[in-house]
């Protein structure tokens, strides 16, 4: 019998994710890839699985804590003994690590007194991006709800670790040092007059999507210059060969809906396209084009809007494409969607289906540089050939950051996406 420690696996970018359910107890029996807790991104909500068969003998943390990769779950009893592999490994290690002590050359007599403390400050120089913080849970909490960024904490802990009393003086050292204010920071909030007056009513909370969705979308929108560009594809023929296929499809589930094609044409598109598969410079001094082509596909569930990612959407045909959507969609409602499924967009697709109207301005997912927006499509008379025919139309709304993009661009860009829809011929070539 050996203990084994679980720990948050590799969650990607996500940072300070909340545990929203934890699905066991202490000595429950699990076995592999069972569920031990749910935990709760801006983006989406995803189960964290057992890596190996065992019994819990300990939980590490509480339902509401906010957790980061290497943080510990659980404790498991794991009744199958450590591999002969894993003991030559570790036994390696110490004989490596006794040898460099014994090898470790003398280090010259000094000065006996220990070198001053280095000077405290509350606040420092934000860390560069991807650096660690070191704090606990409660201390990630308390910061969350102060609005703290972490990264400019300096911890007096043990070392260097973060404690309640550092963000404290850092929120107090705040309101005594004048601050940069951020993009879009100073503007001043819209202020609520006490509905109560008027009626009964009643203040229902955002989920944690939602409400990391509402802050990006304002960052996006108080940082991207917006512009929108509205056009119709005629897709009477795309309509008239998906039929064909759905009719012989030997079942439901294998039954196609425009997304996929929307989602191909996108792809080749963007392929022609290279500045729409980009994200602006910082210093907005340059575009950093990217050679992969990864579509980001909006899906709406309870707790929000969660957007899964369709990898190198330019290789895979339209059948694939739409198998992986319908496998993402689905992993989204069930809150199963690992990290990886909504990271690394290049452009993102929003269709409304059956429910948007005739168009629609969609926000930049920014760091991309642009987002389609499909609105319902309906049945319009086209002056075709000297007459007015029935055609099946679908409005596009193509937004995108003007400082990355001119009008006359997104123009084009939009033309050649409704040659590939008219003519789906073209999504071969």
């Amino acid at each position: 019998m050996t203990t084994e420690q679980v720990v948050i696996p590799d969650i990607g970018d996500a940072k300070d994710v909340e545990v929203i359910e934890i699905c066991v107890s202490v000595g429950d029996r699990v076995v592999e890839n069972d569920a031990l807790i749910v935990i709760e991104s801006d983006k989406a909500s995803m189960e964290v699985p057992a890596p190996f068969e065992g019994t819990v003998t300990d939980i590490s943390l509480a339902l509401g804590d906010v957790v980061n990769t290497g943080d510990s779950i659980a404790t498991l009893d794991v009744e199958a003994p450590v591999s002969k592999a894993e003991e030559k490994t570790e036994e390696s290690k110490a004989d490596t690590s006794q040898e460099r002590a014994e090898n470790k050359p003398e280090q010259p007599v000094s000065d006996s007194r220990p070198p001053p403390a280095p000077e405290v400050s509350a606040i420092s120089p934000a860390r560069e991006e991807g650096a660690s913080v070191y704090a606990g849970p409660a201390v990630r909490k308390l910061a969350r709800e102060l609005g703290v960024d972490l990264g400019r904490v300096n911890g007096s802990g043990a070392n260097g670790r973060i404690v309640k009393d550092d963000v404290k003086a850092f929120v107090k050292q705040s309101f005594t040092q004048p601050q940069t204010l951020a993009a879009g920071a100073g503007i001043p909030p819209i202020e609520l007059p006490d509905f109560s007056r008027f009626g009964e009513v009643e203040e229902v909370p955002l989920t944690r999507i939602q409400a990391r969705g509402a802050e990006n979308l304002s960052r996006s929108w108080l940082n991207v210059v917006h512009v929108t560009q509205h056009d119709e594809a005629d897709i009477n023929e795309l309509e008239e060969f998906r039929s064909k296929l759905n009719l012989e499809a030997a079942d439901r589930d294998s039954r196609l809906t425009p997304v996929p094609f929307i989602i191909k044409a996108c792809a080749s598109t963007l392929i022609e396209f290279p500045q729409f598969n980009s994200s602006i410079s910082s210093d907005v001094k340059s575009l950093i084009q990217k050679k992969f082509v990864n579509i980001g596909m909006a899906v709406d569930t309870e707790d929000g809007l969660v957007v899964p990612v369709i990898r190198d959407a330019d290789r895979k045909g339209v059948r694939e494409i739409a198998i992986e959507a319908n496998e993402l969609a689905a992993a989204a409602q069930e809150k199963k969607l690992k990290p990886a499924d909504i990271q690394g967009a290049t452009f993102t697709v929003s269709s409304l289906g059956n429910i948007g109207g005739t168009g629609f301005t969609p926000v930049v997912n920014a760091p991309e540089v642009a987002i389609l927006g499909v609105a319902r499509m309906t049945v319009k008379p086209v002056w075709m050939n000297g007459e007015f025919r029935p055609r099946k139309v679908l409005p596009l709304s193509l937004s995108y950051d003007h400082r990355a993009i001119n009008g006359a661009e997104a123009g084009r860009f939009v033309q050649a996406l409704v040659s590939r829809l008219v003519d789906i011929r073209k999504l071969v070539l």
